[in-house]
């Protein structure tokens, strides 16, 4: 398996989520590398991360996505490691990631729409993370 020896942190489940939507159309691209990148190194809620664990976290993710209920399993983790008050940032950095690319694919959309529902995320505060997203992400 992976390299992962320890309980996840708050911050490895915030990176891990964030794969799983690159990830989730079996295309990451440069563009939503960078937007997880930035974040990491951006952001308060990461302000203590090991960078390193970025690839921990990777192959925790693609290991994952490789069993038949690995969705399952990724959100278990999350139930177990990410702390109730992180579920509308941990929903805010995964729009943000799916939006960086300026298009929302069918399975961006969908993997969105099941970590709203597996974060309890109320529908208006999810309307609102997702414009919010939107408008930071739009091109000229």
């Amino acid at each position: 398996m992976t390299d992962v020896t320890h309980p996840l942190s708050p911050q490895d489940c915030l990176v891990a989520l964030m794969i799983a939507v690159s990830a989730s159309d079996e295309n990451v691209r440069t563009s939503e590398l960078v937007k997880i990148d930035s974040a990491v190194n951006l952001l308060p809620v990461f302000a203590d991360y090991d960078n390193d664990r970025i690839g921990a976290m990777s192959r925790l993710v693609f290991e994952l996505f490789d069993q038949e209920d690995g969705l399952d399993a990724l959100f278990g983790l999350m139930r177990d490691n990410l702390p109730e008050r992180l579920f509308e940032t941990a929903y805010a950095l995964v729009c943000d990631v799916a939006a960086a690319d300026g298009t929302l694919r069918e399975t961006e959309l969908r993997l969105l729409e099941e970590i709203r529902y597996e974060l309890n995320i109320d529908r208006l505060h999810a309307a609102a993370i997702e414009r919010g997203a939107r408008a930071r992400h739009l091109s000229l």
